[in-house]
């Protein structure tokens, strides 16, 4: 009788386990940032000063070296596969279609927080790219969109 109710209790936890659905996540908040010739997006801490120095990045081109994108994302469920986050730019058209770049970076899922990763897109990406005209940041989980977030022109 024990053992009938051992093998009855793991068999409903190994169905219970198999399906439980992918992790519950979410991008919250992408940031785009220019760098200028020392890799910098701001020349202090202040919000307002960043915001000052990127509006000045935007109308001098020759002052930007690269782009920063800071992505805000959260994971609440235990992930079953490898979590990573995949930023996709779109360039320029130039000819019938625009360049494009994907970057991905794997990130540790869960914890009770939101979680920041930062993508760095210099030299000769950001050169062959061009201006970025859209993007697109997603959270995946194995082979699973879990959650995206994107540009108007996306």
């Amino acid at each position: 009788m024990r053992r009938s109710t051992t093998w009855l209790a793991g068999l409903i936890w190994l169905a219970t386990a198999l399906a439980l659905p992918a992790a519950t996540a979410r991008v919250i908040k992408v940031l785009p940032e220019f760098m200028d010739a020392k890799c910098q997006t701001s020349l202090s801490p202040s919000l307002y000063e960043r915001d000052a120095y990127q509006a000045q990045l935007r109308l001098h081109p020759l002052k930007r070296s690269g782009m920063k994108f800071f992505v805000q994302w959260k994971t609440k469920d235990y992930a079953w596969s490898p979590v990573k986050i995949r930023l996709e730019l779109r360039g320029r058209a130039e000819g019938n279609l625009p360049k494009q770049l994907v970057v991905e970076k794997p990130v540790q899922p869960g914890g009770r927080f939101s979680h920041w990763t930062e993508f760095a897109i210099t030299g000769g990406d950001f050169a062959t790219l061009g201006q970025v005209t859209a993007w697109r940041a997603t959270l995946w989980e194995g082979e699973q969109l879990l959650s995206e977030q994107k540009s108007y022109l996306w």
